[in-house]
């Protein structure tokens, strides 16, 4: 009977000490599990807040890139329309240099304003280029208009035929002394005056009457060009 008796407490300090090691390895576990999860919370906001950080400087970057790709869009498109403003006034001038041209050498193709301009030029030259009755004029023609093929087949027309019907036509009191009439080949409309004594030309072919024109002209043309097209 004693010796049950003796075992009780024996048995309950054993269940006792189970129970506290339980409770204090519980309370570690959860200390332990504490502690692992506020690290992991830890870990796991640095995780995230790397991670935000990243997307952000790569959404920066992004945003960024995107910008320049914009701005160089803008820069292209600005630079495009710029040359094809450029290239179309560039056309234009060009086309109004070749209308001026053609049309010059179409005028001066026409025998009647050819005649015209021989007296008129003979006669300006005579009294305003200091030159003397006895100083020769040599009025230099195209070939086209003296009639080359005709002069190939018949010489003689240079002096008395094609040439000479071409130019009077015109008057015979214009034909004073010391003019005389020539043909070249490099040019194909208009007409050049030369005064031998004084080795002057006078330069009216439909290049040089054109060039002069155009000094004038497209100066004007450009400032309308300019007022048109932006």
């Amino acid at each position: 009977m004693a010796k049950r008796i003796e075992e009780r407490p024996l048995s309950s300090g054993v269940d006792a000490l189970i129970e506290r090691l339980r409770e204090e390895g519980v309370s570690a576990g959860r200390a332990e599990a504490d502690t692992i999860l506020a690290e992991a919370r830890v870990q796991a906001k640095q995780i995230l807040d790397k991670a935000s950080a990243e997307a952000q400087a790569r959404l920066e970057s992004a945003r960024k890139e995107a910008d320049a790709y914009r701005a160089a869009g803008e820069e292209a498109l600005k630079t495009a329309m710029r040359d094809t403003v450029l290239d179309m006034k560039a056309t234009l001038a060009q086309q109004f240099s070749a209308d001026v041209k053609r049309l010059v050498s179409h005028q001066l193709q026409d025998p009647e304003v050819l005649k015209r301009m021989i007296l008129e030029v003979a006669e300006r030259t005579r009294d305003g280029a200091d030159v003397q009755e006895g100083d020769a004029l040599e009025i230099i023609l195209p070939e086209t208009v003296v009639g080359l093929q005709e002069l190939r087949q018949n010489p003689e027309e240079l002096r008395e035929g094609t040439l000479t019907k071409f130019v009077f036509g015109l008057t015979g009191e214009m034909l004073r002394s010391g003019v005389t009439f020539s043909a070249s080949d490099d040019f194909t409309s208009g007409l050049r005056v030369h005064v031998t004594e004084k080795e002057v030309t006078l330069d009216l072919t439909d290049a040089a009457v054109a060039s002069l024109l155009l000094q004038h002209l497209q100066p004007r043309f450009r400032a309308i060009l300019e007022g048109i097209v932006k």
